[in-house]
């Protein structure tokens, strides 16, 4: 019913939405259509940076023009402005709405600048930065005011373009939407027709024509989207849209040609083949030179309407004179490429201010050639329907003969194969765990492999793969698998006298016996559970997790099928092999830990900063990042050693290492060089950031208070000394001696200091 419920009001929502689409009023809005003038140049600014010509102290140096649009006596000019008093209205929210500026506009409304598209740089010039319609919020109070527009423009056409309207924001994108539904709505089925061609031609290698009838298609489709009014509410991104746009119109007459050239392959179409060749290497060229930034992409598409004129006349003489010849069907695509294509110039006409302008019905000339191809497609396909009936009563039978024979063969292969495939299965997924499993550089990183691939292992039996915590007093729940519906397992086992032996009840440690209704004992009733040991250097052999298998009564009830008493050895034999596994992997971890580490301090000791000295000095090199190294020695040491005792100075290296851990971020790396010497790497950080941090250090150590046996004894002091790549030497392998040089200067100058080489 809830289902049922949802699906009706998904079409009611639709259904509303459509009905918005197609039956919306015509929207309330104001077109500015007079009043305009226009000023060539560019304001001088006054003192305060404002644009003097927003003063409007000077009406006779502006002309009267019908349309803010290409003014006369333009003479190479690429500045401009306009103005026009706004009209009173019954507005809430209005906006003022342009189809598009050419190029890049700041908009000035009682002295304050509303809105700015593009870049304008000191000599008030920028680049083009797309086509997109403008939506620009009007302030209270704007009626009976001047707006001005400045405009720069180094393209053909100088000024707004299309139209120019104050209407509500509610408003806008609903008029938005109308006006591009049937775009999209055109652009979807292009796209559907080029899927299809691009189906056909990979079927059907030999006919080249499905790819270029796709190519056609697609660049149809990105160009009724990329040209549409609503790319805006899909993607805010004019200049991409307007590549896009670029793009897909540069390659029409590509796909074109090309189609023509394989219906003509007998007659050898030298002339077509050249055109599409052209076209192809003006796509390149235009949308190379335009991204790299050495011409605007505006300024390609006159060039390119020039060139598409004179292909397309081309085309039209050679297509005329052999038109009779054509087959039905290819008749049918080239009148819709030739009413697309008219579509096309008069675009182009209105573009260029050779029409006045008008919403060009571009998309319908689309519409017509993907109708083309559907009618051609359904006679194609009436063609074929009966040749595939009787081709399929053949091939019907002989694929009865040929099951009857294979079925014999498979119930005879099916009990032994699947029991071999089973095994090998298990062998193979285990293989793949030991694998992941030596992948691993530390003890903690196995589990979450054990968590992801144990119930692959265990299939088609259920379980629950439980973690050792706090040395073993508890388990906690690392994954469940195999329990869809049923209550939820434990999340933690509380096991003061250890882990249960193996196949006992789990029900015996559960830590909330409340989880469900049932009782616990009965819940995980005929469960085993399975140690997985790894052997220590300490402890010997320890359960670090524990597997609880449940085999299903289906499983059990077919056991000669499945082999349950082999999948059950056969998994105890895996976990000792993982156990082994992971006891390797800790082994080298305690072995690398005792190698790397001083005993005393828990830091790293001087073979670790050997090694790692050696690499964040070629990672600094190469990614050419500054590298800081301190050197610190705590002092009088020796002094502080005969005073208080040897245990009490290990409490105080104790104590400044602790310090030092808390002092530095993460990403340093502190190490005890030796004796009550300690030295830090610092990656990433210059001189100035070093000096900061050691002096914060220098200062926090003597208040730090040394503490040994509940007993506050006499505090210490440190001198450090600090070297920097790239500021105090031009290789960081001589950080280490500069960091000694300089902490050596601390000593002379009287200890309790920061010294740089």
């Amino acid at each position: 019913m809830q289902t049922w419920t949802c699906s009706c009001s998904g079409r009611l929502a639709l259904a509303v939405l459509v009905c918005l689409f197609l039956f919306a009023p015509a929207h309330a809005k104001t077109d500015l259509e007079s009043g305009w003038e226009y000023r060539w140049g560019d304001s001088p600014p006054d003192s305060k940076g404002m644009p003097v010509w927003i003063r409007g102290d000077d009406p006779e140096q502006w002309s009267a023009i019908g349309f803010p649009s290409n003014p006369p006596d333009r003479q190479g000019r690429d500045q401009v402005w306009y103005r026009v008093n706004l009209p009173d209205g019954p507005w809430r929210e209005p906006v003022l709405y342009i189809y598009s500026v050419d190029l890049i506009v700041q908009v000035w409304l009682d002295g304050e600048q509303i809105y700015q598209y593009g870049e304008f740089d000191e000599h008030g010039r920028g680049r083009f930065e797309g086509w997109p319609w403008h939506s620009i919020p009007l302030p209270d109070g704007f009626q009976g005011k001047d707006i001005y527009f400045r405009i720069f423009s180094n393209y053909t056409d100088i000024g707004l373009w299309g139209e120019v309207a104050i209407m509500e924001r509610s408003e806008l994108t609903l008029f938005i939407l109308q006006n591009s539904l049937k775009a999209l709505v055109i652009a979807g089925f292009s796209a559907l027709i080029a899927i299809l061609s691009i189906i056909f031609s990979l079927l059907q290698a030999r006919k080249k024509s499905f790819a270029s009838l796709a190519l056609f298609a697609i660049s149809s489709s990105v160009l009724l989207v990329a040209e549409s009014q609503a790319r805006q509410l899909i993607w805010n991104a004019p200049l991409a849209w307007d590549y896009m746009a670029a793009g897909s119109y540069f390659m029409l007459p590509v796909a074109m040609a090309l189609l023509l050239e394989q219906w003509f392959e007998d007659q050898r179409p030298w002339l077509i083949n050249l055109v599409w060749k052209i076209h192809l290497g003006y796509f390149v060229v235009a949308l190379t030179l335009a991204a790299t930034g050495l011409v605007n992409l505006s300024s390609t598409f006159p060039v390119f309407d020039a060139l598409l004129l004179a292909t397309l006349t081309t085309i039209t003489i050679l297509v005329a004179r052999r038109f009779r010849h054509l087959a039905r069907q290819q008749q049918m695509i080239l009148l819709a490429y030739g009413l697309f294509c008219t579509l096309l110039v008069l675009d182009m006409a209105v573009a260029h201010g050779f029409l006045p302008w008008w919403r060009v019905p571009v998309s319908l000339g689309a519409l017509a050639f993907s109708l083309s191809v559907v009618v051609i497609a359904l006679i194609h396909y009436a063609s074929t329907q009966e040749a595939l009936h009787q081709l399929n009563l053949s091939l019907e039978q002989q694929v009865a003969d040929r099951t009857a024979r294979a079925e014999s063969l498979a119930r005879r292969e099916q009990a032994r194969v699947r029991l071999l495939t089973f095994e090998n299965e298990k062998t193979r997924v285990l293989n793949d765990i030991i694998a992941d499993l030596q992948d691993c550089i530390s003890l903690s990183q196995t589990f979450p492999v054990l968590a992801q691939r144990l119930p692959d292992l265990c299939s088609p039996m259920k379980g629950m793969l439980y973690q050792r915590i706090e040395n073993g007093a508890a388990y906690r729940l690392l994954n469940r698998w195999g329990y869809a519906g049923e209550p939820p397992s434990p999340g933690r086992l509380e096991t003061p006298d250890g882990p249960p032996p193996n196949s006992d009840f789990a029900a015996l440690f559960l830590e909330d016996a409340d989880v469900s209704d049932q009782d616990p004992a009965e819940a995980v009733a005929g469960t085993l559970c399975l140690w997985i040991n790894i052997q220590t250097a300490t402890d010997g052999s320890v359960p670090v997790a524990l597997l609880f298998v449940e085999v299903p009564d289906e499983i059990i009830e077919s056991e000669s099928q499945f082999g349950t008493a082999k999948l059950l050895q056969a998994l105890k034999q895996g976990v000792q092999k993982i156990g082994i596994t992971i006891s390797g992997i800790n082994l080298r971890e305690e072995l690398q830990k005792y190698s790397y580490e001083d005993a005393l301090t828990g830091l790293k000791n001087r073979r670790y900063f050997d090694q790692l000295f050696e690499h964040e000095t070629a990672v600094a090199l190469r990614s050419d990042k500054p590298l800081s190294l301190l050197m610190l020695d705590i002092d009088h040491f020796k002094q502080f050693n005969d005073a208080h005792g040897h245990e009490a100075g290990d409490s105080a290296l104790r104590s400044v290492a602790s310090l030092l851990t808390r002092h530095f971020r993460d990403s340093d790396v502190v190490c005890r060089f030796g004796g009550e010497e300690f030295v830090v790497i610092m990656a990433g950080t210059d001189l100035r950031a070093a000096l900061d941090k050691a002096s914060e250090l220098v200062r926090e150590i003597r208040a730090y208070p040394i503490v040994h046996r509940g007993q506050e004894l006499v505090g210490v002091t440190l001198s450090v000394g600090v070297s920097s790549w790239p500021e105090c030497t031009e290789t960081p392998d001589s950080l280490l001696g500069q960091a000694d040089r300089a902490l050596y200067r601390a000593k002379e100058a009287g200890r309790d200091r920061v010294e740089v080489d």
